[in-house]
C-alpha cells in the first residue's frame, strides 16, 4: 500500500473543497454580470474571500485572487526592488535582489523590513521565521493550514497563499494585502479582483479554496498538527536510532510540525525518491518546482552546506491523513535502503 509523504508539495483535496467546486460549477451566471445569475455566481466568489480571510486572520484586508502563489508574487514584487534571500522560493527570489543572508539553522534576521521579502515557512526545511513589523512581503504558503496565522498581527503589508497547500484545488491562491496598499495590476483588460487582476474568475477554484480554508482552520483549532508532529518526531528518532550520521536541517530551530529534511551526504537526493518511490513511498527532493532539476538545493547551500550534502538531501512532509504505521514503514524501508546504498561513513 503506498503512502504520500510529500504534502508540502501539494496536499489531497480535501472533501469540503470537492463539494463547493461541484456546487460552484453548477452556478451558470458571469461573476461580473448584473442579472440574477452573474450575481449569484459574484455571490459565491464573495463568500470564499470572507471565508478566506477569516481563516487567514485577515479581517479588513484585501484578498486578490489569483492563479497561485506565483502570480501573487510577481503581482506583489514587480517594480519593487524588494530584498531577499536564496531560502525564498523561486516565485519570489526571481523578483527580488538576493542579498539578504541565512544563518546554519535558515534564520534570516539581518533586513530591512519596509524593502524585504521574508517567507513564514521554509518549504524544503520548514524553519520557521519570526517576522518583523514592517515587512514588505511575506510568502506564508507553506504555513497557511499548518500552524496558527493571522495576517492581521503577522507585521506584514503583503502575503502570498495558495489552495492546494492546505487541501484545496490547483491553480487559485491569493495576494492578501492591508487594505489601501498600491498595488500595479499585471494583467488588465477588467475590473475584476478590484481593478487588480483582470480575467474572468475561475468560480470552481475560488469556491475550492474558501471551503478548504475554512476547514484548515477548523482542524488547526482542533490540535489536528500537533498529532502530526508527534509523527514528524517519531520519523525523526527512528531515523536517528538507525543511522545516526543523518543530518537533520533547520532541527535546531521552530520548524512546520509535518516537515523533516533529511542529509546523508553522498547519497543523492534524487536517487533516494525513486528508491522510495520504487518502495511505495511518495517523498520529494526539495521543492517541487525545483526538484525536477538536477542541482543542489539552493536552500540548503544558503544555510552553509556543501554541494554534495546539499545535492543528498530529501524532503518528508507529513498530513493529516498520515498514520504512524506509514511513518514506521517508511523509516524501516528508508533504513534498509540506507543500509544497502548509503556511502561508507555515512551510517
Amino acid at each position: 500500500m503506498r503512502a504520500y509523504l510529500d504534502h508540502n508539495a501539494t496536499a489531497p483535496l480535501r472533501a469540503e473543497a470537492r463539494g463547493a467546486m461541484i456546487a460552484a460549477m453548477d452556478l451558470v451566471g458571469n461573476p461580473s454580470s448584473v442579472h440574477a445569475e452573474g450575481r449569484a455566481a459574484k455571490a459565491a466568489i464573495e463568500r470564499a474571500r470572507a471565508q478566506v480571510s477569516a481563516s487567514f486572520g485577515a479581517d479588513g484586508a484585501d484578498v486578490i485572487f489569483t492563479s497561485g502563489a506565483t502570480e501573487s508574487a510577481a503581482l506583489a514584487m514587480a517594480g519593487r526592488g524588494l530584498q531577499v534571500s536564496d531560502i525564498e522560493h523561486e516565485a519570489v527570489s526571481a523578483w527580488g535582489d538576493v542579498i539578504l543572508k541565512a544563518d546554519e539553522e535558515g534564520r534570516v534576521t539581518d533586513l530591512d523590513p519596509k524593502i524585504s521579502a521574508l517567507q513564514l515557512a521554509n518549504s524544503e526545511t520548514g524553519v520557521i521565521q519570526d517576522l518583523p513589523q514592517g515587512l514588505a512581503l511575506s510568502d506564508m504558503t507553506q504555513a497557511f493550514g499548518k500552524i496558527a496565522v493571522a495576517f492581521n498581527w503577522s507585521g506584514s503589508e503583503m502575503a502570498l497563499i495558495s489552495a492546494h497547500k492546505l487541501g484545496g484545488p490547483k491553480g487559485i491562491g491569493a495576494l492578501v494585502v492591508k487594505r489601501g496598499t498600491d498595488i500595479a495590476a499585471q494583467l488588465k483588460g477588467g475590473g475584476q479582483e478590484m481593478g487588480r487582476r483582470a480575467g474572468t474568475e475561475n468560480l470552481p477554484a475560488i469556491a475550492g479554496f474558501g471551503a478548504a480554508a475554512e476547514a484548515a482552520a477548523r482542524d488547526l483549532a482542533n490540535g489536528e498538527w500537533q498529532r502530526v508532529e508527534t509523527l514528524r518526531d517519531l520519523l525523526e528518532a527512528r531515523i536517528e536510532d538507525g543511522a545516526p550520521g543523518t543530518i537533520f536541517a533547520g532541527k535546531g530551530a521552530q520548524r512546520l510540525p509535518n516537515t523533516s529534511c533529511m542529509i546523508t551526504p553522498g547519497w543523492k537526493g534524487e536517487t533516494q525518491v525513486m528508491q522510495m518511490d520504487l518502495a511505495g513511498f511518495a517523498i520529494s527532493a526539495g521543492s517541487a518546482c525545483s526538484s525536477g532539476k538536477v542541482r543542489a538545493s539552493r536552500v540548503l547551500r544558503a544555510m552553509g552546506y556543501d554541494d554534495t550534502a546539499a545535492g543528498s538531501a530529501i524532503r518528508v512532509s507529513l498530513g493529516l491523513e498520515n498514520t504512524e504505521d506509514e511513518v514506521l514503514r517508511f523509516a524501516e524501508s528508508w533504513l534498509a535502503k540506507h543500509r544497502k546504498f548509503a556511502p561508507c561513513g555515512a551510517a
